[in-house]
């Protein structure tokens, strides 16, 4: 990439309407039937960071309350089932709306550029670039060997060593609560930060302008909450702003 193309991708990702635009255009079933196989395609999908039955809240599953509180964010999230086993994202005009949202306020063209994980790979870029375009969007694949993928990500010790634009990582939880899960991208220690490019606890105008601030002022006001239905409540928020977010994209529970 040009340093003109490089500081294009870094816009376009920064921006929420560019990020969701991926996220319903990224179909889960046909990623989940490179390992599963088409009749088993939507069996291991999840749609949320916390598993949706993970703590129930009253008589409702924590997905069903996230989901209520979703639609909060834009009409975009109305209706949407979390439960797992089913692609709950996947839509090419919800995606394209978005990615012509994103154009707008980007004024700029954002140029961003084992055999099952290049199967899975090729099948997010197929699924991403067929709905929105790869005039517009282009998923490049970075094949090397596991050495140089473990020293670009499972074993770089700060943040600016993770080098690639989109990450496909995992996390499992430790605990039975929400926490386990969310905290992960808790600016102030968050587990899975660097990942984003971001050190724990260290100032970074990239955290403001892709609003983990607020996240993390979620966190902590859920955290504090001792009354447990109302600390799920509060996590679920937090799940529901983060979903809308796109800073992250579930696909598969392993």
């Amino acid at each position: 990439k040009t340093d003109a193309q490089k500081t294009a991708t870094q816009e376009a990702v920064l921006n929420k309407a560019f990020r969701q635009a991926i996220n319903f255009a990224y179909n889960r079933t046909s990623y989940g039937a490179q390992s599963n196989g088409k009749d088993g395609a939507t069996k291991v999908l999840r749609n949320t960071l916390v598993p949706p039955t993970f703590v129930s809240i009253g008589d409702k599953t924590f997905g069903d309350v996230v989901s209520s509180k979703l639609v909060n964010y834009g009409s975009e999230w109305s209706n949407m089932n979390l439960t797992d086993a089913q692609d709950a994202y996947y839509n090419p005009e919800k995606a394209k709306a978005k990615f012509a949202q994103a154009k707008a306020e980007l004024q700029a063209k954002a140029d961003q550029t084992s055999k099952i994980g290049v199967q899975w790979e090729s099948s997010m870029k197929q699924s991403v670039e067929s709905v929105l375009g790869a005039d517009n969007v282009v998923i490049d694949i970075q094949q090397m060997s596991s050495d140089e993928l473990n020293n670009i990500s499972y074993f770089a010790n700060t943040a600016a060593q993770k080098d690639y634009d989109l990450y496909n990582g995992g996390w499992s939880g430790d605990y039975q609560d929400p926490s386990t899960y969310l905290d992960t991208l808790n600016t102030k220690n968050g587990g899975s930060l660097q990942n984003f490019g971001l050190e724990p606890g260290q100032e970074n105008a990239k955290i403001k302008a892709v609003g983990l601030d607020t996240y993390t002022t979620m966190l902590e006001e859920a955290n504090a909450e001792t009354n447990e239905t109302k600390r799920y409540e509060k996590y679920a928020e937090a799940q529901a702003w983060l979903i809308d977010s796109a800073l992250t994209m579930p696909n598969l529970s392993l």
